[in-house]
């Protein structure tokens, strides 16, 4: 497996506050990595950091042999990122379709195939963002990163706030993304045991620095391993 993403010695905050600490680490092409750590650890941070939305103060980003770390958020967008951030960043005053279409690229995934995956969508998609729920933002912010046509898809809390039901939908829809259609993810999330089930790989954050690296089904199967460092219930 040929390697996709390679940070080295990465610091990165926000302004002269700096949150990460010198974090390496490297994914390969078609890896998904479950990130996790507790509140305030500096997992959105690295995210934004990936995408281009921090101030970098040390180290270096490659994406496929691309110094990620020279270039701006569109020309990161261009190289091959995908994100999706908490805030879900859709247009509101747009409709499902419009959002999907403005921001197309050529390649496999298309807007047909979004609304293949998510059939809420295709029901909505003369609907406008406000008058979507909560959910099918969250799905259409997944459609909006994924018709960039990414090499590797950034997912900042994808499931958080969403009722059981739609957590159900993104966690099958993440799966087939990832698992079945190859794409490579970095997926932040407070329920780790959700998240573990469907990577290949898992990073534990703690103060901005790398304190556990794992196989995540190594990691799944440590609860003692997991209250320790993310204070979860066995």
């Amino acid at each position: 497996m040929s390697e996709l993403l390679r940070i080295d010695k990465l610091s990165a905050g926000y302004g002269e506050a700096v949150v990460l600490h010198d974090v390496s680490l490297a994914l390969g092409e078609g890896q998904t990595l479950a990130l996790l750590g507790r509140n305030g650890t500096g997992k959105t941070t690295l995210i934004n950091t990936l995408a281009g939305a921090t101030r970098q103060h040390g180290g270096s980003i490659s994406l496929g042999g691309v110094a990620l770390h020279r270039l701006s958020s569109h020309q990161r967008a261009a190289a091959g990122i995908g994100w999706v951030p908490q805030e879900r960043n859709i247009f509101k005053s747009l409709s499902v379709h419009e959002n999907l279409s403005a921001v197309e690229r050529p390649g496999r995934w298309t807007p047909q195939r979004v609304y293949e995956m998510f059939p809420r969508l295709a029901e909505r998609r003369r609907n406008l963002g406000t008058q979507l729920s909560g959910g099918e933002q969250q799905m259409l912010a997944v459609g909006r990163a994924l018709v960039l046509n990414p090499r590797l898809l950034l997912l900042d809390e994808p499931l958080e706030g969403l009722a059981p039901i739609i957590v159900e939908e993104l966690l099958r829809a993440i799966r087939r993304i990832t698992q079945d259609e190859g794409l490579a993810a970095i997926i932040v999330e407070q329920h780790p045991q959700a998240i573990l089930a469907i990577s290949d790989e898992a990073v534990v954050l703690d103060h901005g620095t790398v304190v556990h690296a794992d196989r995540a089904a190594a990691l799944k199967a440590q609860p003692e391993v997991l209250e320790r460092l993310l204070g979860v219930s066995r």
